[in-house]
């Protein structure tokens, strides 16, 4: 590919231009805006004017949530860090250093739900008065879980 060598680097970007760039829809870029995610200036014709660095926080915010990092999270993370400088690697340690302590978290929680799903799938019944996932503080639901809990000796021995 040739350089254009009187071409010059535009130092902002149209949301039109960060939409395409980054592969986000323009109202999405609006809504990460109003949300405080990321900042542009009006021009005198009152047009989105982005830095380019806004193109590497779009990143960011794209990866934290395909991890499924509330948005609220990613917002208070990003608050700390400049608006008008391209996160640093440093920055980016820090940043994923805490959403991998979220997302071990709920790793352990999804882990230890599909663990108690397969003893649903035995059981079968889901009752709100029994099932562990349903209503996790029932002491009965500690001892197992199934209708059987819901009868009594006599009733299981009349039968």
């Amino acid at each position: 590919m040739k350089k254009n060598p009187g071409a010059r680097l535009e130092l902002e970007l149209t949301v039109g231009e960060v939409a395409t760039r980054s592969g986000v829809a323009v109202s999405t870029l609006h809504f990460y805006e109003t949300k405080g995610l990321i900042q542009s200036r009006r021009n005198r014709g009152n047009q989105r004017r982005y830095p380019r660095v806004v193109l590497r926080r779009v990143a960011v915010i794209k990866v934290a949530q395909k991890t499924g990092i509330p948005l609220a999270d990613i917002a208070e993370a990003l608050s700390v860090l400049p608006h008008d400088r391209p996160l640093t690697a440093k920055d980016w340690q820090r940043l994923s250093e805490t959403w991998k302590r979220q997302l071990d978290a709920r790793i352990a929680s999804l882990t230890a739900l599909r663990d108690h799903l397969t003893g649903c799938i035995g059981c079968g019944c889901l009752s709100m008065e029994d099932c562990p996932l349903r209503n996790p503080l029932d002491m009965l639901g500690e001892k197992g879980a199934g209708p059987i809990l819901l009868e009594t000796d006599e009733e299981v021995n009349v039968s």
